[in-house]
């Protein structure tokens, strides 16, 4: 048997607070995409059982998490998923499963309707063609329905897409054609990363920041819902407040505000930070807590000051202030932390 997770008291002075958290449980997938980060499909020896997983819902309560999102591999073929979901709920914590809608069950949307889960959030990546060739033949058609499903049962649903060469070059089509008219409250864009299944496709995952933010820019104020990009995407053109909301990109979250917790228990700063250096301990080895309190956690961006920026952002005026853009990107791309060497500015 694993160890019991151990438990630590939060600390109320501590200047960095845990406010969210994306967690891996389990990379069992019916998929196995070619551009996955993860490497997903089969489940991973040694997954945390079910009462760690319950354990590491008593410790992100105990830290006062506000939101988690589901992923996987497929989180609904894990077989436990709903006891992790409904003790999530119960203990306040807003979470929303992040899922490839293939061949959801009506008695799992009743579930999550029950539970009053937050939002489930279906990938689409592209027009019927382009979506199938990157993961399977009839997986866009399945998608597309789970969207109108999950909304059929009052549960809010959005979208995510991963950009790279090929779907960038269609999204006003993709838009027009099948997104506009889907039943959703939000629609994110991100960046794929060569990392995972992807690696070594740094040309076909290559797209142009600058147009895509042009694009969202203009196209968002018409939308019937939200149309945003994510944080590995930009930075501080004219369009920044259009495509984020209003506000502005802070920097990076890792290991200041945000956290990733992998199948196996490994934490680092984001799940998208797929790289053994960037594990900082885990659950069945040390508490939560004393990751998160460690002051020998998360360096790379609690230590950050201007001075680490590297390249184009170490003479850009909005350095101090976006602290080089998304690390985990930076990293697969070009092995730099602290150079956002695709940034919109530079374009």
């Amino acid at each position: 048997m694993s160890k019991e997770l151990k438990r630590t008291a939060k600390k109320e002075d501590f200047p960095y607070k845990l406010s969210s958290c994306v967690w891996e449980i389990t990379l069992s997938c019916s998929f196995s995409c070619k551009y996955c980060g993860s490497r997903a499909g089969k489940a991973q020896e040694g997954e945390l059982s079910t009462a760690e997983c319950l354990d590491v819902v008593r410790q992100l309560r105990e830290m006062r998490l506000r939101r988690v999102n589901l992923i996987g591999g497929e989180v609904f073929m894990r077989p436990d998923w709903q006891i992790i979901v409904a003790s999530l709920c119960g203990a306040g914590i807003k979470v929303c499963i992040i899922t490839n809608g293939y061949r959801l069950k009506d008695e799992d949307l009743k579930f999550l309707k029950d539970v009053r889960i937050e939002s489930v959030a279906v990938s689409i990546d592209g027009p019927e063609n382009v979506h199938d060739a990157w993961r399977m033949k009839g997986s866009f058609r399945q998608a597309v329905e789970s969207v109108r499903r999950i909304d059929s049962y009052g549960i809010p649903v959005s979208v995510i897409t991963a950009l790279r060469r090929d779907n960038a070059a269609v999204l006003n089509e993709f838009y027009e054609e099948t997104v506009s008219k889907l039943p959703i409250f939000a629609w994110q864009l991100q960046s794929c990363a060569p990392m995972g299944n992807a690696s070594g496709s740094a040309e076909a995952v290559r797209y142009s920041f600058r147009d895509v933010i042009k694009w969202i820019a203009k196209t968002a104020p018409g939308a019937p819902f939200v149309i945003g990009a994510a944080d590995n995407i930009g930075y501080f053109t004219p369009e920044e407040r259009a495509i984020r909301g209003g506000k502005e990109f802070a920097g990076c979250g890792a290991g200041l505000c945000s956290i990733g917790i992998d199948s196996k228990g490994n934490v680092s700063g984001c799940e998208s930070m797929r790289d053994p250096s960037f594990i900082e301990g885990n659950l069945r080895e040390k508490s939560l807590a004393e990751i998160w309190y460690s002051p020998d956690s998360f360096k790379y961006n609690r230590n950050f000051d201007e001075s680490m920026l590297k390249g184009k952002c170490a003479d850009c005026p909005e350095g101090p202030y976006c602290a080089g853009g998304c690390r985990s990107y930076n990293f697969f791309t070009s092995g730099s932390l602290y150079e956002s060497r695709y940034c919109a500015r530079g374009e």
